[in-house]
Protein backbone atom coordinates (compact mmCIF):
# COMPACT_ATOMS: atom_id res chain seq x y z
CA UNK A 1 0.00 0.00 0.00
CA UNK A 2 1.34 3.43 -0.89
CA UNK A 3 2.36 5.57 2.07
CA UNK A 4 1.24 9.20 1.88
CA UNK A 5 0.99 12.09 4.29
CA UNK A 6 -2.50 11.62 5.68
CA UNK A 7 -2.69 15.35 6.52
CA UNK A 8 -2.94 16.22 2.81
CA UNK A 9 -5.78 13.83 2.07
CA UNK A 10 -9.51 14.57 2.35
CA UNK A 11 -10.76 13.83 5.85
CA UNK A 12 -14.36 12.79 6.38
CA UNK A 13 -15.28 13.72 9.95
CA UNK A 14 -18.10 12.20 11.90
CA UNK A 15 -21.13 14.48 11.88
CA UNK A 16 -22.67 14.87 15.33
CA UNK A 17 -26.07 16.50 14.80
CA UNK A 18 -24.59 17.87 11.58
CA UNK A 19 -21.45 19.29 13.16
CA UNK A 20 -18.03 17.92 12.10
CA UNK A 21 -16.12 15.89 14.70
CA UNK A 22 -12.46 15.04 14.22
CA UNK A 23 -11.69 11.83 16.10
CA UNK A 24 -8.26 10.66 17.17
CA UNK A 25 -9.01 7.26 15.70
CA UNK A 26 -9.17 7.19 11.92
CA UNK A 27 -9.50 4.60 9.19
CA UNK A 28 -8.10 4.76 5.68
CA UNK A 29 -10.04 4.30 2.45
CA UNK A 30 -7.99 2.86 -0.39
CA UNK A 31 -8.37 2.49 -4.13
CA UNK A 32 -9.55 -1.06 -4.86
CA UNK A 33 -7.00 -1.65 -7.64
CA UNK A 34 -3.90 0.33 -6.58
CA UNK A 35 -4.11 0.17 -2.78
CA UNK A 36 -3.47 3.92 -2.69
CA UNK A 37 -4.96 5.72 0.30
CA UNK A 38 -7.45 8.30 -1.00
CA UNK A 39 -9.04 9.58 2.22
CA UNK A 40 -9.17 9.16 5.98
CA UNK A 41 -12.36 8.85 8.01
CA UNK A 42 -12.86 9.69 11.68
CA UNK A 43 -14.11 6.73 13.71
CA UNK A 44 -16.37 7.13 16.73
CA UNK A 45 -17.04 4.68 19.53
CA UNK A 46 -20.27 3.46 21.04
CA UNK A 47 -19.96 5.92 23.93
CA UNK A 48 -20.24 8.92 21.62
CA UNK A 49 -23.28 7.42 19.95
CA UNK A 50 -24.97 6.86 23.30
CA UNK A 51 -24.29 10.45 24.32
CA UNK A 52 -25.48 11.98 21.06
CA UNK A 53 -28.63 9.89 20.76
CA UNK A 54 -29.80 11.26 24.10
CA UNK A 55 -30.27 14.58 22.28
CA UNK A 56 -31.71 13.27 19.02
CA UNK A 57 -35.00 15.04 19.72
CA UNK A 58 -33.21 18.26 18.72
CA UNK A 59 -33.08 16.95 15.15
CA UNK A 60 -36.80 16.21 15.08
CA UNK A 61 -37.57 19.62 16.58
CA UNK A 62 -35.52 21.27 13.81
CA UNK A 63 -37.41 19.36 11.10
CA UNK A 64 -40.80 20.12 12.67
CA UNK A 65 -40.23 23.82 11.90
CA UNK A 66 -40.80 22.94 8.23
CA UNK A 67 -43.94 21.71 6.54
CA UNK A 68 -43.79 18.45 4.61
CA UNK A 69 -44.31 20.46 1.43
CA UNK A 70 -41.27 22.60 2.25
CA UNK A 71 -39.16 19.51 2.97
CA UNK A 72 -40.24 18.03 -0.37
CA UNK A 73 -38.94 21.18 -2.08
CA UNK A 74 -35.68 20.93 -0.11
CA UNK A 75 -35.36 17.29 -1.12
CA UNK A 76 -35.79 18.17 -4.79
CA UNK A 77 -33.12 20.87 -4.54
CA UNK A 78 -30.85 18.41 -2.75
CA UNK A 79 -31.36 15.99 -5.64
CA UNK A 80 -30.08 18.55 -8.15
CA UNK A 81 -27.09 19.39 -5.95
CA UNK A 82 -26.27 15.71 -5.45
CA UNK A 83 -26.38 15.05 -9.20
CA UNK A 84 -24.54 18.11 -10.47
CA UNK A 85 -23.23 20.24 -7.62
CA UNK A 86 -19.82 20.81 -6.08
CA UNK A 87 -20.20 20.11 -2.37
CA UNK A 88 -17.98 20.18 0.73
CA UNK A 89 -15.87 17.07 1.20
CA UNK A 90 -14.79 16.86 4.81
CA UNK A 91 -13.33 19.52 7.05
CA UNK A 92 -9.99 20.34 5.41
CA UNK A 93 -11.27 22.71 2.75
CA UNK A 94 -11.76 20.05 0.09
CA UNK A 95 -14.74 20.08 -2.23
CA UNK A 96 -16.10 17.41 -4.54
CA UNK A 97 -17.71 17.90 -7.93
CA UNK A 98 -20.09 15.34 -9.37
CA UNK A 99 -17.36 14.00 -11.67
CA UNK A 100 -14.94 13.73 -8.75
CA UNK A 101 -17.56 11.82 -6.79
CA UNK A 102 -17.93 9.37 -9.69
CA UNK A 103 -14.17 8.81 -9.96
CA UNK A 104 -13.64 8.52 -6.22
CA UNK A 105 -16.52 6.12 -5.58
CA UNK A 106 -15.51 4.03 -8.58
CA UNK A 107 -11.95 3.84 -7.33
CA UNK A 108 -12.79 2.69 -3.82
CA UNK A 109 -15.85 0.52 -4.53
CA UNK A 110 -14.91 -1.09 -7.84
CA UNK A 111 -18.11 0.08 -9.56
CA UNK A 112 -17.32 1.38 -13.07
CA UNK A 113 -18.16 5.00 -13.82
CA UNK A 114 -21.20 4.12 -15.92
CA UNK A 115 -22.77 2.21 -13.01
CA UNK A 116 -22.02 4.98 -10.52
CA UNK A 117 -23.78 7.47 -12.79
CA UNK A 118 -26.80 5.16 -13.14
CA UNK A 119 -26.99 4.91 -9.37
CA UNK A 120 -26.72 8.70 -9.13
CA UNK A 121 -29.64 9.01 -11.55
CA UNK A 122 -31.76 6.70 -9.38
CA UNK A 123 -31.00 8.75 -6.26
CA UNK A 124 -31.69 11.99 -8.14
CA UNK A 125 -35.05 10.64 -9.32
CA UNK A 126 -36.01 9.55 -5.81
CA UNK A 127 -35.14 12.97 -4.36
CA UNK A 128 -36.87 14.99 -7.06
CA UNK A 129 -40.01 12.84 -6.82
CA UNK A 130 -40.38 12.62 -3.05
CA UNK A 131 -43.90 14.04 -3.33
CA UNK A 132 -44.91 11.23 -5.67
CA UNK A 133 -43.21 8.69 -3.44
CA UNK A 134 -45.04 9.93 -0.34
CA UNK A 135 -48.35 9.96 -2.17
CA UNK A 136 -47.85 6.29 -2.95
CA UNK A 137 -46.59 5.36 0.50
CA UNK A 138 -49.41 7.18 2.32
CA UNK A 139 -52.11 6.19 -0.20
CA UNK A 140 -52.93 9.80 -0.93
CA UNK A 141 -52.92 11.13 2.64
CA UNK A 142 -53.09 14.95 2.64
CA UNK A 143 -49.62 16.08 3.72
CA UNK A 144 -51.10 18.59 6.16
CA UNK A 145 -52.15 15.63 8.31
CA UNK A 146 -48.47 14.90 9.00
CA UNK A 147 -47.83 18.58 9.78
CA UNK A 148 -50.71 18.89 12.27
CA UNK A 149 -50.89 15.27 13.46
CA UNK A 150 -54.55 14.97 12.49
CA UNK A 151 -56.95 15.75 9.68
CA UNK A 152 -59.24 14.01 7.20
CA UNK A 153 -58.74 11.40 4.51
CA UNK A 154 -61.62 10.25 2.30
CA UNK A 155 -64.06 12.00 4.65
CA UNK A 156 -62.84 10.22 7.79
CA UNK A 157 -60.93 11.71 10.71
CA UNK A 158 -57.34 10.44 10.83
CA UNK A 159 -54.37 10.97 13.10
CA UNK A 160 -50.79 9.77 12.86
CA UNK A 161 -47.96 9.92 15.36
CA UNK A 162 -44.23 9.22 14.89
CA UNK A 163 -42.95 5.82 15.99
CA UNK A 164 -39.42 7.10 16.64
CA UNK A 165 -37.31 10.19 17.26
CA UNK A 166 -34.75 9.06 14.67
CA UNK A 167 -34.18 6.50 11.93
CA UNK A 168 -31.02 4.45 12.37
CA UNK A 169 -29.21 3.23 9.26
CA UNK A 170 -26.50 0.58 9.17
CA UNK A 171 -25.53 0.91 5.52
CA UNK A 172 -23.77 -1.53 3.19
CA UNK A 173 -21.02 -0.81 0.67
CA UNK A 174 -22.32 -2.74 -2.33
CA UNK A 175 -24.46 -0.20 -4.23
CA UNK A 176 -24.92 3.59 -3.86
CA UNK A 177 -28.61 3.54 -4.87
CA UNK A 178 -29.50 1.66 -1.68
CA UNK A 179 -29.38 5.09 -0.02
CA UNK A 180 -32.63 5.88 -1.85
CA UNK A 181 -34.47 3.87 0.79
CA UNK A 182 -33.92 6.42 3.56
CA UNK A 183 -34.45 9.64 1.59
CA UNK A 184 -38.22 10.01 2.31
CA UNK A 185 -37.45 10.09 6.04
CA UNK A 186 -36.36 13.74 5.86
CA UNK A 187 -39.64 14.86 4.27
CA UNK A 188 -41.36 12.79 6.97
CA UNK A 189 -39.60 14.93 9.60
CA UNK A 190 -37.45 12.08 10.90
CA UNK A 191 -33.73 12.65 11.58
CA UNK A 192 -31.30 10.02 10.32
CA UNK A 193 -28.39 8.43 12.17
CA UNK A 194 -26.14 6.83 9.57
CA UNK A 195 -23.42 4.26 10.10
CA UNK A 196 -21.89 4.23 6.58
CA UNK A 197 -20.43 1.17 4.89
CA UNK A 198 -16.69 0.98 5.43
CA UNK A 199 -15.82 1.22 1.74
CA UNK A 200 -18.69 3.53 0.80
CA UNK A 201 -19.01 6.61 3.03
CA UNK A 202 -19.08 8.85 -0.05
CA UNK A 203 -22.75 8.63 -1.00
CA UNK A 204 -24.36 9.23 2.42
CA UNK A 205 -21.86 12.03 3.14
CA UNK A 206 -22.56 13.73 -0.20
CA UNK A 207 -26.30 13.35 0.33
CA UNK A 208 -26.08 14.98 3.75
CA UNK A 209 -24.09 17.89 2.31
CA UNK A 210 -26.63 18.26 -0.50
CA UNK A 211 -29.53 18.35 1.98
CA UNK A 212 -27.79 20.95 4.16
CA UNK A 213 -26.89 23.09 1.14
CA UNK A 214 -30.53 22.88 0.04
CA UNK A 215 -31.74 24.28 3.36
CA UNK A 216 -32.31 21.24 5.58
CA UNK A 217 -31.30 21.69 9.24
CA UNK A 218 -27.86 20.14 9.99
CA UNK A 219 -29.19 18.80 13.31
CA UNK A 220 -31.25 16.25 11.37
CA UNK A 221 -28.17 14.33 10.24
CA UNK A 222 -25.82 12.04 12.09
CA UNK A 223 -22.90 10.45 10.26
CA UNK A 224 -21.08 7.97 12.48
CA UNK A 225 -18.34 5.77 11.00
CA UNK A 226 -17.99 3.17 13.73
CA UNK A 227 -17.28 -0.45 14.55
CA UNK A 228 -19.56 -3.42 15.17
CA UNK A 229 -20.32 -2.29 18.72
CA UNK A 230 -21.23 1.20 17.52
CA UNK A 231 -23.49 -0.24 14.82
CA UNK A 232 -25.23 -2.22 17.55
CA UNK A 233 -25.90 1.00 19.46
CA UNK A 234 -27.46 2.57 16.38
CA UNK A 235 -29.78 -0.43 16.15
CA UNK A 236 -30.53 -0.47 19.88
CA UNK A 237 -31.03 3.23 20.60
CA UNK A 238 -32.95 4.36 17.52
CA UNK A 239 -36.64 3.57 17.77
CA UNK A 240 -36.63 2.45 14.15
CA UNK A 241 -33.68 1.23 12.08
CA UNK A 242 -32.79 -0.25 8.70
CA UNK A 243 -30.28 -3.09 8.72
CA UNK A 244 -28.49 -4.48 5.66
CA UNK A 245 -26.46 -7.65 5.45
CA UNK A 246 -26.31 -11.31 4.58
CA UNK A 247 -28.85 -13.87 5.74
CA UNK A 248 -27.01 -14.58 9.00
CA UNK A 249 -26.60 -10.89 9.85
CA UNK A 250 -30.24 -9.94 9.38
CA UNK A 251 -31.82 -13.12 10.80
CA UNK A 252 -31.60 -11.86 14.39
CA UNK A 253 -33.61 -8.73 13.51
CA UNK A 254 -36.21 -10.15 11.12
CA UNK A 255 -39.10 -10.63 13.58
CA UNK A 256 -38.60 -7.36 15.47
CA UNK A 257 -40.94 -4.56 14.30
CA UNK A 258 -38.31 -1.96 15.26
CA UNK A 259 -36.20 -3.05 12.33
CA UNK A 260 -36.67 -2.99 8.58
CA UNK A 261 -34.49 -5.85 7.39
CA UNK A 262 -32.76 -5.75 4.00
CA UNK A 263 -30.95 -8.99 3.36
CA UNK A 264 -30.54 -11.09 0.22
CA UNK A 265 -33.43 -10.62 -2.20
CA UNK A 266 -33.46 -14.06 -3.84
CA UNK A 267 -35.31 -12.36 -6.72
CA UNK A 268 -36.48 -14.65 -9.51
CA UNK A 269 -37.91 -14.97 -12.99
CA UNK A 270 -40.68 -17.54 -13.47
CA UNK A 271 -41.64 -18.62 -16.96
CA UNK A 272 -45.16 -20.05 -17.15
CA UNK A 273 -46.30 -23.05 -19.17
CA UNK A 274 -48.21 -20.80 -21.56
CA UNK A 275 -45.10 -18.74 -22.44
CA UNK A 276 -42.21 -21.18 -22.16
CA UNK A 277 -42.27 -22.07 -25.88
CA UNK A 278 -41.35 -18.44 -26.60
CA UNK A 279 -38.35 -18.51 -24.23
CA UNK A 280 -35.85 -17.06 -26.78
CA UNK A 281 -37.84 -13.80 -26.72
CA UNK A 282 -37.01 -13.32 -23.04
CA UNK A 283 -33.27 -14.03 -22.95
CA UNK A 284 -32.36 -10.32 -23.14
CA UNK A 285 -34.72 -9.58 -20.23
CA UNK A 286 -33.32 -12.46 -18.18
CA UNK A 287 -29.72 -11.46 -18.84
CA UNK A 288 -30.36 -7.82 -17.92
CA UNK A 289 -32.16 -8.84 -14.71
CA UNK A 290 -29.17 -10.99 -13.75
CA UNK A 291 -26.28 -8.72 -14.70
CA UNK A 292 -27.30 -5.04 -14.47
CA UNK A 293 -25.49 -3.01 -11.80
CA UNK A 294 -22.80 -5.66 -11.78
CA UNK A 295 -25.21 -8.14 -10.20
CA UNK A 296 -24.91 -6.32 -6.86
CA UNK A 297 -28.54 -5.44 -6.18
CA UNK A 298 -31.04 -7.38 -4.11
CA UNK A 299 -33.42 -7.03 -7.06
CA UNK A 300 -31.03 -8.77 -9.47
CA UNK A 301 -32.50 -12.11 -10.54
CA UNK A 302 -30.59 -14.97 -8.92
CA UNK A 303 -32.75 -17.80 -10.28
CA UNK A 304 -34.65 -18.51 -13.48
CA UNK A 305 -37.38 -21.11 -12.90
CA UNK A 306 -38.95 -22.80 -15.93
CA UNK A 307 -41.19 -25.83 -16.52
CA UNK A 308 -38.92 -27.06 -19.35
CA UNK A 309 -36.13 -25.96 -21.73
CA UNK A 310 -33.86 -25.37 -18.73
CA UNK A 311 -30.81 -26.68 -20.58
CA UNK A 312 -31.46 -24.50 -23.62
CA UNK A 313 -32.17 -21.38 -21.56
CA UNK A 314 -29.04 -21.87 -19.44
CA UNK A 315 -27.00 -22.31 -22.62
CA UNK A 316 -28.40 -19.12 -24.19
CA UNK A 317 -27.74 -17.09 -21.02
CA UNK A 318 -24.23 -18.51 -20.77
CA UNK A 319 -23.49 -17.62 -24.37
CA UNK A 320 -24.59 -14.04 -23.72
CA UNK A 321 -23.01 -13.46 -20.31
CA UNK A 322 -20.09 -15.89 -20.29
CA UNK A 323 -17.78 -13.80 -22.51
CA UNK A 324 -18.24 -10.65 -20.38
CA UNK A 325 -14.85 -9.60 -19.05
CA UNK A 326 -13.49 -6.73 -16.90
CA UNK A 327 -12.88 -3.39 -18.59
CA UNK A 328 -11.36 -0.10 -17.46
CA UNK A 329 -13.49 1.71 -14.91
CA UNK A 330 -14.05 4.64 -17.29
CA UNK A 331 -15.12 2.42 -20.22
CA UNK A 332 -18.78 3.08 -21.05
CA UNK A 333 -19.17 -0.60 -21.89
CA UNK A 334 -18.02 -1.85 -18.48
CA UNK A 335 -20.40 -4.45 -17.04
CA UNK A 336 -18.45 -5.88 -14.09
CA UNK A 337 -17.60 -4.36 -10.72
CA UNK A 338 -14.35 -4.87 -8.89
CA UNK A 339 -14.24 -5.92 -5.24
CA UNK A 340 -13.05 -3.42 -2.65
CA UNK A 341 -12.40 -6.45 -0.44
CA UNK A 342 -10.77 -9.18 -2.57
CA UNK A 343 -11.45 -11.73 0.19
CA UNK A 344 -15.16 -11.43 -0.64
CA UNK A 345 -14.42 -12.43 -4.24
CA UNK A 346 -12.38 -15.37 -2.95
CA UNK A 347 -15.26 -16.46 -0.73
CA UNK A 348 -17.84 -16.25 -3.52
CA UNK A 349 -15.62 -18.10 -5.98
CA UNK A 350 -14.99 -20.87 -3.43
CA UNK A 351 -18.68 -21.10 -2.49
CA UNK A 352 -19.67 -21.61 -6.12
CA UNK A 353 -16.92 -24.19 -6.68
CA UNK A 354 -17.91 -26.08 -3.52
CA UNK A 355 -21.53 -26.13 -4.69
CA UNK A 356 -20.52 -27.49 -8.08
CA UNK A 357 -18.96 -30.49 -6.35
CA UNK A 358 -22.47 -31.58 -5.36
CA UNK A 359 -24.04 -33.72 -8.08
CA UNK A 360 -26.75 -32.06 -10.14
CA UNK A 361 -25.22 -28.73 -11.13
CA UNK A 362 -23.16 -27.45 -14.06
CA UNK A 363 -21.44 -24.10 -14.56
CA UNK A 364 -22.61 -23.57 -18.14
CA UNK A 365 -20.65 -20.31 -18.50
CA UNK A 366 -17.36 -22.17 -18.00
CA UNK A 367 -17.14 -23.06 -21.69
CA UNK A 368 -17.82 -19.49 -22.84
CA UNK A 369 -15.58 -17.71 -20.35
CA UNK A 370 -12.23 -16.21 -21.30
CA UNK A 371 -10.21 -17.49 -18.36
CA UNK A 372 -11.21 -18.34 -14.80
CA UNK A 373 -14.26 -16.96 -12.97
CA UNK A 374 -12.06 -14.81 -10.73
CA UNK A 375 -10.01 -12.33 -12.73
CA UNK A 376 -7.30 -9.82 -11.83
CA UNK A 377 -7.46 -6.82 -14.14
CA UNK A 378 -5.31 -3.71 -13.74
CA UNK A 379 -4.76 -4.62 -10.11
CA UNK A 380 -8.47 -5.07 -9.29
CA UNK A 381 -10.28 -8.31 -8.47
CA UNK A 382 -13.40 -9.20 -10.48
CA UNK A 383 -15.81 -12.12 -10.83
CA UNK A 384 -17.07 -12.98 -14.30
CA UNK A 385 -20.75 -13.98 -14.73
CA UNK A 386 -21.82 -17.47 -13.72
CA UNK A 387 -24.91 -19.32 -14.93
CA UNK A 388 -25.45 -22.65 -13.18
CA UNK A 389 -27.98 -25.21 -14.41
CA UNK A 390 -29.37 -27.20 -11.47
CA UNK A 391 -31.28 -30.47 -11.68
CA UNK A 392 -33.60 -29.48 -8.83
CA UNK A 393 -34.41 -26.60 -6.51
CA UNK A 394 -32.99 -28.59 -3.61
CA UNK A 395 -29.45 -28.22 -4.95
CA UNK A 396 -27.25 -25.90 -2.81
CA UNK A 397 -26.67 -23.53 -5.76
CA UNK A 398 -30.31 -23.32 -6.89
CA UNK A 399 -31.36 -20.58 -4.46
CA UNK A 400 -28.17 -18.64 -3.77
CA UNK A 401 -27.36 -14.97 -4.20
CA UNK A 402 -23.89 -13.48 -4.66
CA UNK A 403 -22.50 -9.97 -5.21
CA UNK A 404 -21.80 -10.63 -8.89
CA UNK A 405 -23.76 -11.65 -11.99
CA UNK A 406 -24.93 -15.09 -10.87
CA UNK A 407 -28.09 -17.10 -11.47
CA UNK A 408 -29.27 -20.66 -11.44
CA UNK A 409 -31.60 -22.11 -14.06
CA UNK A 410 -33.91 -24.78 -12.67
CA UNK A 411 -36.74 -26.81 -14.18
CA UNK A 412 -39.78 -26.99 -11.90
CA UNK A 413 -43.33 -27.85 -12.91
CA UNK A 414 -45.53 -24.74 -12.84
CA UNK A 415 -47.82 -26.38 -10.29
CA UNK A 416 -44.85 -26.78 -7.91
CA UNK A 417 -43.07 -23.45 -8.40
CA UNK A 418 -44.67 -21.53 -5.53
CA UNK A 419 -44.08 -24.46 -3.21
CA UNK A 420 -40.36 -24.50 -3.96
CA UNK A 421 -39.03 -21.01 -4.70
CA UNK A 422 -39.22 -19.69 -1.13
CA UNK A 423 -39.31 -16.03 -0.07
CA UNK A 424 -38.49 -13.66 -2.94
CA UNK A 425 -38.06 -9.89 -2.89
CA UNK A 426 -39.02 -9.58 -6.57
CA UNK A 427 -40.65 -12.14 -8.85
CA UNK A 428 -41.09 -11.47 -12.55
CA UNK A 429 -43.72 -13.94 -13.73
CA UNK A 430 -43.95 -14.22 -17.50
CA UNK A 431 -47.42 -15.71 -17.93
CA UNK A 432 -50.94 -14.86 -19.03
CA UNK A 433 -52.45 -17.84 -17.23
CA UNK A 434 -55.18 -16.37 -15.00
CA UNK A 435 -55.19 -19.29 -12.56
CA UNK A 436 -51.40 -19.11 -12.12
CA UNK A 437 -51.60 -15.33 -11.81
CA UNK A 438 -54.16 -15.68 -9.01
CA UNK A 439 -51.84 -18.06 -7.17
CA UNK A 440 -48.98 -15.58 -7.52
CA UNK A 441 -51.15 -12.72 -6.23
CA UNK A 442 -52.16 -14.81 -3.22
CA UNK A 443 -48.59 -15.81 -2.32
CA UNK A 444 -47.20 -14.23 0.89
CA UNK A 445 -43.68 -15.15 -0.24
CA UNK A 446 -43.46 -12.48 -2.94
CA UNK A 447 -42.68 -8.91 -1.87
CA UNK A 448 -42.94 -7.32 -5.32
CA UNK A 449 -44.67 -9.01 -8.25
CA UNK A 450 -44.06 -8.11 -11.90
CA UNK A 451 -46.68 -9.68 -14.15
CA UNK A 452 -45.31 -9.99 -17.66
CA UNK A 453 -41.87 -9.43 -19.22
CA UNK A 454 -40.63 -6.75 -16.80
CA UNK A 455 -37.05 -6.69 -15.54
CA UNK A 456 -36.64 -7.51 -11.86
CA UNK A 457 -34.48 -4.37 -11.75
CA UNK A 458 -37.39 -2.05 -12.58
CA UNK A 459 -38.48 -0.11 -9.49
CA UNK A 460 -41.58 2.05 -9.13
CA UNK A 461 -40.80 4.60 -6.46
CA UNK A 462 -44.47 5.21 -5.63
CA UNK A 463 -44.79 1.54 -4.67
CA UNK A 464 -42.56 0.14 -1.92
CA UNK A 465 -40.61 -2.92 -3.01
CA UNK A 466 -39.04 -3.48 0.39
CA UNK A 467 -41.18 -2.11 3.20
CA UNK A 468 -43.30 1.04 3.48
CA UNK A 469 -41.25 3.88 4.99
CA UNK A 470 -44.33 5.88 6.01
CA UNK A 471 -45.92 2.97 7.85
CA UNK A 472 -42.53 2.24 9.42
CA UNK A 473 -42.10 5.79 10.78
CA UNK A 474 -45.74 6.65 11.57
CA UNK A 475 -48.61 4.83 13.20
CA UNK A 476 -52.28 5.65 12.95
CA UNK A 477 -54.31 6.36 16.08
CA UNK A 478 -58.02 6.73 16.64
CA UNK A 479 -59.16 10.32 17.18
CA UNK A 480 -62.33 12.20 18.00
CA UNK A 481 -62.60 15.99 18.26
CA UNK A 482 -65.45 17.89 19.86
Amino acid sequence: METLSLDTLPHLPALRRGRPYDSLEKSEIVDHSTGKVVAVVSQVNAGILKKDLQRIDEGRAALRKFTVAELIEISAKAGELFLEGTLPLGDRGHTQSADEYVRTLSGTSGLPHVMVRRNMAKIHYALTHVGTVLNGLTRGLPLEVIDRGYGEQSGAAVSYYPTTQALGLVMPSNSPAVNSLWLPAIALKTPVVIKPGREEPWTPYRLIQAFIAAGAPPEAFGFYPTDHEGAGEVMRLCGRALIFGDANTVAQYRDNPKFSVHGPGFSKILLGEDCVEQWPEYIELMAASIAENGGRSCVNASAVVVPRYGKEIAEALAQKLGPVTPLRSDDEGAKLSGFANPKMADYIDSAIEDGLKVNGAEDVTARYRHGERKAIFEGGTFLRPTIVRCDSFSHPLANREFLCPYASVVEVAQSEMLGQIGASLVVTAITKDEAFTSQLLDSPLIERLNLGPISTMKISWDQPHEGNMFEFLYKRRSIERA
